[in-house]
């Protein structure tokens, strides 16, 4: 990784539900698959294990700044946010705290998608460990990523940003 690039550690509450999500749908699946005798009913119970790679593909590895690009490194693919218009990156641990998700996952190997807090309003999450998130300001939206480093971030890509801006 280079200097710029940023883990995304997974924190307490990230661990517990993935572990709890792998077990409830083992739980559910194994037994359901054992027990039905109807070949379509099995092919249903069978889908809902292919839920946990599909899950498991969402899991955020990384967060690498690039002039006027955030690239949130994921197991497969990359996900990119141009910076272009960024007003502020500020460190605020725990700002999810009573968010209400509109739509995404809510920890299952990663936190992310849309989601509403009186705080932010509605924004959008690349979170792994939501003691060390930080909110990017956009003029038309919000987004909320969890680096290792929340201070070390914000000065890396309020330079990136703000110097290309």
């Amino acid at each position: 990784m280079n200097a710029n690039t940023f883990k995304a550690p997974w924190g307490k509450t990230l661990r517990w539900m993935s572990a709890f999500s792998v077990v409830v749908v083992l739980a559910v699946t194994v037994p359901l698959f054992i027990a039905i005798k109807s070949e379509t009913d099995r092919w249903v119970a069978a889908w809902l294990v292919v839920l946990l790679p599909v899950a498991a593909l969402f899991t955020i590895r990384s967060f690498a700044i690039e002039p006027n690009m955030l690239a949130i490194q994921r197991l497969l693919w990359t996900t990119l946010l141009p910076l272009s218009g960024l007003q502020s990156a500020e460190s605020v641990p725990g700002v999810m705290r009573g968010s209400l998700r509109l739509f995404g996952n809510g920890g299952m190997f990663s936190i992310t998608g849309l989601y509403r807090n009186r705080t932010l309003g509605n924004y959008r999450a690349f979170v792994t460990d939501q003691t060390k998130t930080v909110v990017l300001r956009f003029p038309k939206r919000t987004v909320v990523v969890s680096p290792e480093n929340p201070e070390q971030f914000v000065a890396e890509i309020s330079q990136f940003a703000f110097r290309t801006a």
